[in-house]
């Protein structure tokens, strides 16, 4: 098992290494440096969003990249911590421990990418040029985009033939009751349901806490943090359907 996970986790795209490596999906997980909403209120990368479908694509034998925007450790939101899912996801804490610097990965060799939330994409992925890029150059070759929770916020530099990427897609993420429901509504810099809503999105919500994955081609987004194993299972899914 440890082997297996130190092969696939791998972060090298030079053929005479990956090319090596077992057949099967290569998923880029990008995931948020920022760290705090304020001097008083941190934030992060919401565990569990990450850490279950990280480790249910080590478990399927895809090779994962982690990746963020500055590189280095990724911070955890210290709300989504807790000692017993702490122990279960040792090696998923492992891997935020340094990622790789996105600018430096040849995106192209990736099947899916994957944006995992926490307030913290609220503060970077939202704003960056190059996540959009990424999204649009993976729309065009109809490759797997997921985001779950705040991870959606990673959609809105995208573009799609001059108009917003997320424009007239089917999607859903933390909504704006949930924000409110769990006192970070002033706290956060706008609301992520919103702007999604503002750039033509197709909001969906399943209810505050609610299980909600929604499926539009090759979009696949997730509401919140209780709706991480259904979505790690959809993207698996969709994955093996194109084997």
């Amino acid at each position: 098992m440890f082997e297996e996970e130190k092969l696939i986790t791998s972060e090298t795209n030079d053929c005479e290494n990956a090319c090596d490596l077992p057949k099967g999906a290569k998923i880029l997980m990008v995931v948020s440096n920022a760290d705090h909403f304020d001097e008083h209120h941190k934030t992060g990368v919401w565990f569990e969003e990450f850490a279950v479908p990280y480790l249910a694509f080590l478990n399927e034998g895809y090779f994962v990249t982690v990746a963020s925007l500055k590189g280095g450790k990724a911070p955890l939101d210290p709300a989504s911590e807790n000692l017993i899912d702490d122990i279960k996801w040792n090696s998923a804490k492992k891997a935020l421990e340094d990622t790789t610097p996105l600018e430096s990965i040849d995106y192209t060799f990736y099947d899916a990418i994957v944006l995992p939330g926490g307030h913290g994409p609220m503060f970077d992925l939202a704003k960056s040029e190059l996540i959009g890029e990424i999204v649009s150059n993976f729309d065009k070759k109809n490759k797997i985009i997921a985001a779950v929770c705040h991870g959606p916020a990673g959609l809105l530099t995208a573009e799609k033939d001059g108009s917003p990427y997320v424009n007239n897609r089917l999607l859903t993420a933390f909504t704006n009751e949930e924000e409110i429901e769990y006192k970070k509504d002033k706290l956060t810099p706008f609301m992520l349901e919103d702007a999604l809503i503002e750039r033509g999105a197709v909001f969906k919500n399943g209810g505050i806490g609610a299980v909600n994955v929604i499926e539009d081609g090759n979009l696949i987004t997730g509401q919140n943090f209780q709706s991480a194993e259904l979505f790690a299972s959809t993207i698996i899914r969709r994955l093996k359907n194109r084997e």
